[in-house]
């Protein structure tokens, strides 16, 4: 999902470069929400499992898109997406695909003592199949930030007043690596409600992750959880309006990004040389692990893979510093 929503601003400014360029983007089901506040988008479905399954599918698929797309721009390169543009060279269209740079990232997780430098971005990535295909962008350009409308079922679930602040917590990601510990989001939590005004929202997903929530929030009355309670349109248009994010290199941070809310991103055993930071972040607003005492970060791109003596890597990462750099986010906006 977070691969997803770093095209979304990526998208944005192709179209306020050429804003005659007619847009189409080809996802699954469920990712087609990312896209639905971009007006300037028409959305096509690929439903994988069901009558696009297999190569068969895929033809299929092929055949039920218009016939006037001139240019196709893969942003995945993968098995699905390789057989799919096979069929639309049949087609006679202009096709570019994306270069992922697998093997300067897997120089860059290599388990040795190291100077690590930055790696080009995933939005840069993206944005360089578009300029192969005729249309290069400044990625610098500046975006308006949206925000989504919330509906009532929200307002009242939540209780939303106009004159608090509200911040996303989201401590989960898909790996144990780069999750962060309970006693450091315990006391995380503990410290940004000390602060005026303030409302955190847990957002997660999954039963067990909604669970550990609400064991995250306890009797705290300025703690909400919001996982498990609306559906992803619902939480999208919410996130959408927050005053900041903070979240592990997951794809809640992603998603705040895509509508311009400020992201500080916790990081364990990646790091944002690899090119996955949110989109338009400062360097300020990146928590890293003390990379003298773990100096073989990062250790991987996905933060699957976990080394030994790496286990506790988050707990040198000060909470403090954290909330001083949320004060300072927060006064600015």
């Amino acid at each position: 999902m977070g691969d997803v929503a770093m095209l979304i601003p990526v998208l944005e400014i192709v179209h306020a470069t050429y804003p005659r360029l007619k847009i189409s983007v080809l996802t699954k089901p469920f990712f087609s929400h990312l896209f639905a506040h971009l007006d300037f988008v028409n959305i096509y479905v690929a439903e994988v499992k069901g009558k696009h399954k297999g190569v068969a599918g895929l033809f299929k698929l092929s055949s039920e898109l218009p016939d006037d797309i001139d240019a196709v721009a893969d942003v995945h390169n993968v098995l699905r997406s390789k057989i799919l543009r096979k069929f639309f060279a049949l087609k006679g269209m202009k096709i570019k695909k994306i270069n992922k740079g697998r093997k300067e990232k897997k120089e860059l997780t290599k388990l040795k003592t190291k100077k690590i430098h930055p790696l080009k971005s995933s939005h840069q990535r993206y944005a360089d199949v578009f300029e192969k295909l005729g249309f290069p962008i400044n990625l610098k350009r500046k975006l308006e930030a949206k925000k989504l409308e919330i509906g009532n079922s929200i307002k009242t679930g939540l209780g939303i007043e106009a004159e608090k602040k509200y911040i996303g917590f989201a401590p989960f990601a898909a790996h144990h690596p780069k999750a962060y510990p309970k006693e450091k989001s315990k006391k995380l939590i503990e410290l940004i409600i000390e602060q005026t005004n303030i409302q955190l929202l847990l957002f997660g997903g999954g039963k067990d992750e909604v669970n550990a929530l609400h064991q995250l929030k306890g009797k705290h009355n300025q703690v909400q959880v919001v996982a498990g309670k609306f559906d992803f349109k619902a939480e999208l248009a919410l996130i959408s309006n927050l005053k900041l994010m903070i979240s592990m290199d997951s794809g809640n941070g992603h998603l705040a990004a895509m509508f311009q809310v400020p992201v500080i991103t916790i990081w364990g055993a990646t790091h944002p040389f690899a090119g996955f930071a949110p989109f338009g972040q400062l360097k300020e607003n990146q928590f890293l692990p003390d990379l003298n005492q773990y100096p073989l970060l990062p250790t991987s791109i996905y933060g699957k893979k976990e080394v030994k003596g790496y286990e506790n890597l988050m707990h040198s990462i000060d909470e403090q510093a954290i909330v001083n750099r949320i004060k300072t986010i927060i006064l600015e906006k």
